[in-house]
């Protein structure tokens, strides 16, 4: 997994509440298990018109924000059903950074293990943000995960929490595979101990 220190980029503001999983990633896209070529299914149904050409009213069209890496979103983003396609399409799309006053609590999980940072954020906070995320190729922001701020791009700063266990993960770029590799010392000797203790087996 991508180690996550330090971003700074161009936030986009969606200012929608109570964004699904179908909406970030509509179930047709969910027939492959592969991480990349996502991105292009990201928001499909708001991005694109009936005729399949780009919608030039939704946020990620907008030149300004083409290359967004950061969303700043209304409440309870990413509710709905369980879906890891979600937090793959952001991820593929260019997004590392989500921020919002409440996420759906698998997705929240799902972002810590697919290298992308949740930031929870009080309403007057994300009020801030948005002001800042409407700025358009100004609205560049600062995430720094070590120091748990967010700075806008007149130099305010949004200090946000986030439990130490995932910020550890985060910033040493590990998955569930990469703690278990961690282990694997630990894990050959169990296994030899217990061939040896059940030659049976």
């Amino acid at each position: 997994m991508e180690k996550f220190n330090h971003l700074e980029g161009v936030a986009a503001p969606l200012r929608i509440i109570n964004v699904d999983t179908d909406m970030i990633i509509p179930k047709q896209y969910l027939k492959t298990i592969k991480r990349t070529g996502l991105g292009k299914g990201l928001f499909s149904e708001q991005r694109y018109l009936d005729d399949g050409a780009e919608n030039p009213d939704f946020v990620l069209n907008k030149p300004a924000y083409r290359n967004a890496k950061i969303l700043v979103a209304g409440d309870n983003f990413g509710c709905g059903s369980s879906r890891e396609h979600a937090p793959w399409a952001l991820m593929d799309f260019g997004i590392r950074c989500v921020i919002s006053t409440s996420f759906g609590d698998i997705f929240y999980n799902n972002c810590f293990k697919n290298g992308i940072l949740p930031i929870r954020v009080s309403p007057e906070d994300l009020e801030k943000l948005f002001d800042d995320a409407d700025r358009g190729a100004n609205a560049t922001l600062s995430v720094d995960l070590e120091k748990q701020e967010i700075r806008g791009p007149d130099g305010g700063v949004i200090k946000f929490d986030v439990d130490a266990f995932r910020k550890h993960c985060l910033l040493n770029g590990l998955d569930d595979i990469g703690l278990t590799k961690q282990k694997a010392d630990k894990i050959s000797s169990f296994e030899q101990k217990a061939a040896t203790a059940r030659p049976w087996a």
